[in-house]
């Protein structure tokens, strides 16, 4: 197993894996964070305390590194710890975008590589984090990754053509509607229910909702059209388009 765990980036992503490990009582015993912001890993350090402040040399020096930046500082961060991994360390890149060849030729020829969408229910041990390893990583090693991921919800493995999907449907999917699900909540509670009938309401109705439209063999138009009323329906083709254009956006950029 792993003896050390390292966060190249201390920002949401390292809180929302820290969060589940934790809830399920299950953080690695030694875990290192590097941020060029040394703020974001104070922040980390304050919720959870076993998070050791590193340099980037340090945290690069873990026996599983973890990088949680954006795409477009990546290759920079990638070239500055090339041929600094350990030879039976394993990297792990949460980024879209740069692919496994790009990380393995900026490391230099590292070649026990991971790629990783992790998702915010990851942090109440709900995620779907779908993965994808180099080929060169033993099966055993890919094991031993998955055990330490196994906490935090799925992590099927997946086609790295189809990362980038993955990205903006399962990673990205929580913004979509979050916020929509909060003001329902907001409205219940102005309609006289209490937080927690308003909350024990909502998340039977959405779960449902999800398993009636992608778990059971009800055609979808049928699903739709169970209920008479449909208070938004002037708006639905509004908001389709605008889904359309938002998310598809973000895709071509991830895979353009």
């Amino acid at each position: 197993m792993f003896n050390t765990v390292g966060f190249i980036g201390s920002g949401r992503i390292a809180r929302i894996m820290l969060g589940g490990w934790a809830k399920a009582g299950a953080l690695p015993v030694n875990i290192v964070a590097y941020d060029t912001n040394p703020a974001a890993v104070a922040a980390l350090q304050a919720d959870f305390q076993s998070v050791k402040a590193a340099t980037l040399d340090e945290a690069a020096g873990a026996d599983l590194v973890f990088a949680a930046l954006h795409p477009p500082v990546m290759p920079e961060m990638l070239a500055a710890i090339a041929g600094k991994l350990k030879p039976q360390a394993v990297f792990c890149s949460l980024a879209p975008k740069v692919k496994l060849a790009a990380l393995k030729e900026n490391l230099g020829g590292f070649n026990r590589l991971a790629r990783m969408n992790p998702n915010s229910p990851s942090i109440i041990g709900e995620g779907y984090n779908p993965i994808v390893f180099a080929d060169e990583l033993p099966a055993t090693a890919r094991d031993q990754v998955l055990a330490v991921l196994k906490p935090l919800g799925q992590s099927p493995q997946v086609a790295e053509n189809l990362l980038e999907s993955y990205a903006v449907i399962s990673a990205m999917g929580p913004t979509y509607f979050g916020f929509q699900f909060a003001e329902l909540e907001t409205l219940a509670n102005s309609f006289g229910l209490d937080r927690q009938a308003a909350r024990q309401a909502l998340q039977a109705m959405l779960v449902g909702t999800a398993d009636m439209l992608f778990a059971s063999d009800l055609p979808t138009a049928k699903v739709l059209d169970l209920v008479p009323v449909r208070p938004m329906a002037e708006y639905e083709a509004e908001i389709t388009q605008m889904l359309k254009k938002q998310v598809g956006g973000i895709f071509a950029k991830l895979t353009s």
